[in-house]
């Protein structure tokens, strides 16, 4: 098994065979047995998943599950190997994005060269095709908001951003099944395009944020009482 499939895999297991009251998940020796790999290729991979601050090896107790302090790469690994994640985190997650695009939405203003002129023309065309054709826009919004992060030619800035759209690939489709939302969100782009060519970078910020607000309000709506009570209590 490849590693990069192990390590996906292995998250998986854990997450689904863990102890709920405690956390604690099977041992080295029976996660070896189940992948049919060696223990040292398992203890070279729970390595991995502690650094992400996935699991916590305990001496002489065990291994167990520290999700609730996961790193953001590790969460975007957890939506990649389709395990479930926290509604309040994909919640925060959406509202850290936001925070994000704005300001990439600024930078883009005063860095954009023609070649991510030309990519953001291409994506909007391929978007008005989809939506001629009655399809979704996922990918061509996740391609749209990354682009604008890569106008800001920031390798960092775009490698922090694209982690939100890992977290949020089998999430976005679901967004985009309202054909109404992707018509608004078409027109929407367009009117943040006009306000980067013209590097107008107040315009390009409170188009981003507008934009984005009606994604933060669609997930905020999905809380049940107990989950949007904590994030109502900070707003």
């Amino acid at each position: 098994m490849k590693e990069k499939d192990l390590l996906a895999e292995l998250a998986a297991h854990l997450y689904a065979s863990s102890q709920a009251e405690t956390g604690r998940t099977p041992s080295e020796r029976e996660l070896a047995e189940h992948f049919g790999v060696s223990r040292g290729q398992i203890r070279e991979t729970l390595a991995i998943l502690e650094a992400m601050r996935i699991v916590e090896r305990r001496a002489k107790s065990g291994i167990y599950l520290t999700t609730r302090q996961a790193s953001v790469e590790a969460m975007a690994l957890f939506a990649k190997a389709g395990v479930p994640l926290d509604p309040v985190q994909i919640y925060e997650t959406v509202e850290l994005r936001k925070i994000h695009e704005i300001k990439a939405a600024e930078l883009a203003c005063s860095r954009a060269t023609e070649e991510n002129f030309e990519r953001l023309r291409e994506i909007l065309a391929a978007s008005e095709a989809r939506l001629a054709a009655g399809e979704p826009l996922a990918r061509e919004d996740r391609d749209f908001h990354l682009e604008i992060v890569r106008a800001t030619q920031n390798s960092i800035f775009h490698r922090i951003c694209s982690v939100y759209y890992v977290m949020g690939e089998t999430r976005l489709p679901i967004y985009f099944n309202d054909p109404a939302r992707g018509r608004r969100s078409h027109a929407e782009h367009l009117q943040i395009y006009d306000a980067l060519v013209r590097r107008d970078g107040n315009l390009a910020q409170a188009l981003m944020s507008a934009h984005l607000q009606g994604a933060e309000s669609y997930w905020k709506d999905l809380l049940t009482g107990d989950e949007a009570a904590k994030v109502l209590k900070r707003a």
